[in-house]
């Protein structure tokens, strides 16, 4: 499996599958997180999906980047309790065909919001 299919199995299994069965197959035991609200390793990750499922989120990737060990994921995050989303990167450092290591940049909206340039913010 290629570094970007792994990333792309992972959000459609564990994000959008709201499945945290299989983390094991997708995460060394050493995940380090740079998301300052969440504990490294998988049972971090584990605490903080628990939770984070509760809202219904769904991602919806408008891009994915690979180079090396490095693939980057731009998404829409749709908050499904109450309609608002996030934009959101997501960059993964792969190691062993597992993801091993994650920063994220997370903006958001609550829907409707115009820009100052017209532009859309996707």
């Amino acid at each position: 499996m290629t570094n970007k299919e792994l990333v792309l199995k992972f959000y459609d299994d564990v994000f959008n599958g709201w499945n945290l069965d299989n983390l094991e197959e997708y995460m060394r035991a050493d995940y380090k997180q740079h998301n300052p609200t969440v504990e490294d390793g998988i049972e971090g990750f584990r605490k903080f999906a628990t939770g984070f499922f509760n809202i219904k989120p769904h991602m919806e990737i408008k891009k994915i980047i690979c180079e090396d060990d490095m693939v980057c994921v731009f998404f829409k995050c749709v908050v499904g309790i109450n309609g608002t989303y996030n934009k959101v990167f997501d960059l993964y450092r792969i190691e062993d065909g597992k993801l091993a290591e994650h920063w994220d940049c997370i903006q958001h909206y609550e829907g409707g919001e115009e820009t100052a340039n017209g532009n859309d913010v996707f």
